[in-house]
């Protein structure tokens, strides 16, 4: 297995992968970085918590890191995917299969991640899509974990998920990467608003709302573009967005938070100091939804304090004057 992307995930999934008994190798852009992870036998930087086993090994040159890989695994930022593909592609043998770990929408084009890999890698490779309610440093620590991995190659899911598995950490399968990706994306967005929500004091019930709310959105959304409605009530749906919205170890919450506290979204970003995906995410969704034609209130609102600097107390008012409807809707 050749982990590509060596920040808090990548180096977490490295470090399932190894501590599960498949030999893995863990490569990153910043080879002083990688070099100093060789030598602790950690990511001091982004993943104290994740010692590594004897069966990963930090490779800091990308061909190397490729050469004999069955499979691959590509764990960076949506904004990074398409070059680090495109990078990639060239060293790829014609049967090494391909996953990601990669959540959102390319902003640029509004593409979702399989479809940024189909126009790279072209057709006729097997790939999956990993994701559900996972922070990277319970992985790295050990602690109990289960997440989702969908491929329309039911096999490659399987190996997949059997090569993650063991005593701390179970896997399950699908075959909608388009639902498991959208969750992925969506939730981002709405973790956002939480943040915000919480951070302007408005309670427990507030929060359950725009859960609710939430997954109601995400479904119509998924449902738009091709996903089955059941995949968003498992672990990269529903799961994953309880666990970002209700928990400080998500970016997104605390982007929100800060947000609530005057930060402008520069102050915000910068005082977090690493990817915000809820922050590109909202606008992309804003595009997509547009392009779609399907209704999302709450992810639009958070565009709308993001991008055009709503104040959040007036977007919740413009969220509570909406017309009544029935709940289904």
């Amino acid at each position: 297995m050749a982990v590509l992307g060596a920040g808090s995930w990548g180096t977490a999934l490295a470090v399932q992968f190894a501590r599960s008994g498949r030999p893995t190798r863990l490569w990153g852009r910043d080879r002083a970085q990688m070099e100093l992870m060789a030598r602790a036998r950690c990511n001091e930087r982004y993943l104290p918590s994740g010692t590594f086993p004897e069966t990963l090994q930090v490779q800091p040159d990308l061909g190397a890191t490729l050469a004999g890989a069955r499979d691959v695994l590509i764990a960076v930022p949506s904004h990074a995917f398409r070059a680090l593909l495109a990078q990639a592609a060239p060293l790829l043998a014609r049967d090494t299969q391909l996953a990601w770990a990669t959540k959102g929408f390319e902003l640029t084009s509004g593409l979702l991640p399989h479809q940024v890999a189909r126009e790279v890698l072209g057709p006729g490779r097997s790939v999956a899509v990993l994701s559900g309610p996972t922070f990277a440093r319970e992985v790295g620590a050990g602690l109990p974990t289960a997440m989702t991995i969908a491929s329309s190659d039911a096999a490659f899911a399987t190996s997949l998920a059997q090569d993650l598995s063991a005593d701390n950490f179970r896997a399950y399968t699908s075959t909608d990467i388009v639902g498991v990706e959208i969750g992925g994306a969506v939730k981002n967005v709405l973790a956002v608003g939480a943040g915000l929500s919480d951070g302007l004091g408005f309670g427990a019930n507030t929060r359950v709302a725009l859960i609710t709310r939430g997954l109601a959105e995400m479904m119509r959304f998924g449902v738009a573009l091709g996903a089955r409605r059941e995949t968003f009530m498992g672990l990269a749906g529903l799961g994953d967005l309880v666990l970002t919205c209700t928990d400080d170890q998500s970016r997104n919450r605390r982007f929100g938070l800060l947000l609530a506290a005057g930060r402008t979204p520069a102050e915000a970003l910068a005082a977090i100091g690493q990817v915000v995906e809820g922050y590109p995410a909202a606008r992309a969704l804003h595009e997509v939804a547009a392009r779609q034609g399907v209704e999302m209130p709450l992810s639009e609102s958070v565009y709308r304090v993001l991008y055009d600097l709503v104040p959040p107390r007036e977007a919740v008012r413009e969220l509570m004057r909406r017309p009544i409807k029935p709940e289904a809707e």
